[in-house]
């Protein structure tokens, strides 16, 4: 066990490992498991979203956007879909940290954030047991690593880092800009694929930059967030 894990592990985590343990005993047909999975483990996702409040959806759009660009760089069926089921849970390490840390509302200090960049690593070891994640959990372990090697919790650089997890950087990044001033899903889009570009190279794929660039138009919207002023898990 990890020192930096919290002593009180949020509760989700147990429900979350009794649904991703029906799901890896199913026994289907491959079209037909993979189908079920997408289901099921966006109901996993929905499970994190309550127990992190703050950043509801965030997997689903997530999702959304590394398949855009994951089908514009030619990934196979199965690619896909391990990239779908990593970007439905690619936070799930953050339940295994102290509340103050993931609530969204606590600034971190230099310690704090040294903690919450241990989460793909933490999500990472939780995933592992489940053999339907097998290349998910690996997508997952890498998807906070930067272009320059700058990146956490290994410091891999440039195409040693998984293209799934590459493609998660960008999707999960581009969904956690918020610009509340522009209301237009276009414009707010462009804005952020702007601020992204800016980073192409250093923490990101320029080329997966470019091919997010080239499907602009197809990016879903951001579902409208309410501002937090709260301990998000008071009502918990």
């Amino acid at each position: 066990m990890y020192p930096y894990i919290s002593e009180q592990i949020h509760p989700g985590i147990i429900t979350i490992q009794g649904m991703l343990r029906k799901i890896d005993c199913l026994r289907l047909p491959l079209a037909s498991r993979r189908d079920v999975e997408s289901i099921l483990v966006r109901q996993v996702g929905q499970e994190i979203d309550r127990a992190l409040p703050w950043q509801t959806g965030h997997g689903r759009r997530a999702a959304a956007i590394s398949l855009l660009i994951g089908q514009a760089v030619g990934m196979t069926t199965g690619e896909l879909h391990d990239l779908k089921l990593a970007a439905f849970l690619h936070d799930v390490g953050l339940l295994m940290l102290p509340h103050n840390l993931t609530n969204g509302v606590n600034r971190l200090d230099p310690d704090s954030y040294v903690t919450v960049q241990n989460h793909p690593r933490l999500g990472a070891s939780l995933l592992e047991p489940f053999v339907f994640l097998r290349e998910a959990t690996v997508l997952i372990a890498h998807h906070h690593e930067r272009w320059d090697g700058s990146g956490y919790p290994y410091g891999i650089r440039g195409r040693y880092i998984p293209l799934g997890s590459r493609i998660l950087s960008i999707a999960d990044a581009f969904d956690a800009i918020r610009i509340p001033e522009v209301s237009s899903r276009v414009a707010r889009n462009t804005i952020a694929l702007r601020i992204i570009q800016v980073a192409a190279g250093t923490q990101f794929d320029p080329e997966l930059v470019d091919a997010l660039w080239l499907f602009q138009e197809s990016i879903p919207g951001s579902d409208p967030i309410e501002p937090t002023t709260r301990n998000c898990f008071d009502s918990q």
